[in-house]
């Protein structure tokens, strides 16, 4: 997962990412990592289109994005 994350900010890349809400659900976002923090992440978030902060120990599994999404 790290590697994956680390990409996405050396590269700028887009990612899908699997996670755990407040309230229980699994969600699904495309994403592209701004900053990794020691248990959390920032970054952009295509479906709010802002940034967001997502806990490490909520993040379920990330991914590439075959999906294109814009900004």
């Amino acid at each position: 997962m790290n590697i994956i994350l680390n990409r996405s900010v050396q590269l700028k890349e887009k990612i899908m990412l699997f996670y755990i809400d407040s309230t229980n659900n699994v969600t699904q976002r495309y994403i592209r990592v701004i900053r990794i923090n020691d248990d959390s992440i920032i970054v952009y978030c295509y479906w709010r289109k802002k940034a967001r902060t997502f806990k490490l120990d909520n993040i379920l599994s990330v991914g590439p994005s075959n999906k294109r999404v814009g900004a």
